[in-house]
């Protein structure tokens, strides 16, 4: 199924149903007065976040919802019938905004959680609502209001503890494999990754965290170059950033400038992205020599001045990646403490 992370929709909510001219007719009865009954409400529109849904591919298909409309009232002050809710299941992480208006309507980030997208109309009055001593035979009554029409902008941003972050080939998609059940494509070309992909790391019974392995950056990410534009987004919510670098990559590269270029994408994209916690972690070491290793680790502490934890692995041997899982559940463990 294709990744999709962006949606506009329309949604309109039920239009209030009218209120009803009526007079009583009931024999030995000469002056029955009137009788006519509300409209009743029209239904709303909710949006509900559906943790069994992981991507918005449904509202490719069907942009357009519309809720129920109240019915009228009716003689016998009988009161119209409320239009039936709709709710529209979308994924947890989904932002909603106003397409009018770039306004944020709400952000559903727990399983179950509700937010109101359009009100439905209000019911309508009918002529027994405007009997008085003076006025006893009314012929006026008061029809529903509508229901709000909006257009929505579904944006979704995958819910991640820790984000992957990488030129393409750095390893990302071995390491989230290595380290949880994901089975994402794995390939010895680039952006064998075309969406992100979610796993879940266990270290013990109740000490667990999710990774997020997101696509492939390169130079100009940022401007919508390769398919970074797409998938920054969801680094946003990470509370921590593992910076992957190729410590032996086929086409010769620096590391150090390897690392340059997507810390310039990270600035130009979100200055808060930039300053997120970020570690080095030093991939594919299984391919050189422990003293070549080590001699090239330290040039690239040296030359980026790194003062934040660094990290040897081999994602494809799986060599260093437990002792690192374990440092980030402890890293999560105290902020958590922190922040409670």
């Amino acid at each position: 199924m294709k990744f999709i992370d962006e949606a506009v929709i329309n949604v309109k909510a039920g239009d209030g149903g009218n209120g009803c001219i009526s007079f009583r007719r009931e024999k030995y009865v000469e002056f029955g007065g009137p009788d006519g009954g509300d409209g009743g409400d029209g239904g709303s529109v909710f949006l509900q976040a559906d943790k069994s849904l992981t991507t918005l591919s449904d509202f490719r298909h069907r942009r357009f919802y519309e809720a129920e409309r109240g019915e009228n009232g009716a003689s016998r002050n009988m009161t119209g019938k409320k239009g039936e809710d709709i709710i529209i299941a979308v994924p947890i992480g989904t932002l909603i905004y106003d397409e009018s208006t770039n306004e944020i309507i709400g952000d559903l980030t727990q399983d179950g959680q509700q937010v109101k997208v359009a009100q439905g109309g209000f019911h309508g009055l009918g002529n027994l609502r405007y009997k008085s001593s003076v006025n006893r035979a009314p012929r006026q009554s008061k029809p529903g209001s509508e229901g709000d029409l909006r257009t929505l902008r579904l944006e979704m941003k995958v819910l991640a503890d820790v984000g992957l972050l990488g030129l393409p080939n750095a390893g990302k998609s071995s390491l989230i494999t290595n380290l949880s059940s994901a089975k994402p494509r794995v390939a010895d070309y680039p952006f064998t990754t075309l969406y992100p992909n979610l796993g879940v790391v266990r270290i013990d019974v109740n000490q667990s965290f999710v990774i997020a392995d997101i696509p492939g950056l390169i130079e100009g990410a940022a401007e919508g170059a390769g398919l970074g534009i797409q998938f920054l987004k969801h680094l946003s919510r990470t509370s921590l950033l593992l910076h992957l670098v190729d410590i032996a990559p086929m086409d010769q590269a620096d590391p150090v400038e390897s690392v340059r270029i997507l810390e310039k994408e990270l600035e130009k994209y979100s200055n808060e992205l930039k300053e997120r916690e970020r570690w080095l972690v030093i991939n594919k070491i299984d391919l050189l020599p422990r003293d070549e290793i080590e001699t090239i680790k330290n040039d690239i502490i040296t030359r980026l001045n790194w003062t934040a934890p660094v990290f040897q692995i081999s994602a494809a041997t799986g060599m260093g990646t437990q002792q690192l899982a374990n440092k980030i559940m402890q890293h999560l463990d105290d902020a958590a403490f922190i922040a409670s």
